[in-house]
């Protein structure tokens, strides 16, 4: 069983951007929402899928299991989502020996941007860029699950 270490935090500036690779468009559609697990369809660039199970209570460790799938099972599923299908493109960021995923929401979302480090043990202290604001680690609002289920950002009081 694989594990889901990662830390998220609210991205206050765009200093990642001289560091970022060029980026991966992703759609990301929920087919099972519960409020510790998610069975979610992600395609990527339009040219890969995967199908990704997450089970946890939204702290900062859960258990992961992903495979890939079909890009025409994905675009079957999509539009059979729960809520919303995520729109976002995804950078890396390498930063302190760690690599930085920063996501930029686009849809129903745009202007949310969003940066996760994946960690080894949950004792791992990446070095966190200065581009960073606020910690976002356990906050359900900010889950990709909830995001999706979300019927305005307006009533939740996102910070964007």
């Amino acid at each position: 069983m694989a594990k889901e270490i990662e830390r998220k935090f609210l991205v206050a500036s765009d200093g990642w951007r001289d560091e970022a690779d060029g980026g991966t468009n992703l759609l990301q559609a929920y087919i099972v929402t519960m409020d510790d697990r998610s069975a979610r369809v992600r395609l990527m660039n339009d040219t890969r899928a995967k199908l990704t199970i997450k089970i946890g209570n939204g702290s900062m460790t859960r258990d992961e299991f992903e495979y890939d799938i079909p890009v025409e099972d994905a675009k079957e599923l999509m539009p059979k989502a729960i809520g919303l299908v995520i729109e976002k493109t995804r950078y890396k960021v390498t930063h302190g020996g760690f690599v930085w995923e920063v996501d930029v929401y686009g849809g129903a979302h745009e202007g949310l941007v969003i940066a996760e480090v994946e960690l080894s043990d949950e004792g791992d202290a990446p070095d966190l860029p200065a581009w960073l604001g606020a910690e976002v680690t356990g906050d359900p609002r900010y889950s990709n699950q909830f995001l999706a289920t979300l019927a305005s950002k307006s009533e939740h009081e996102l910070s964007y």
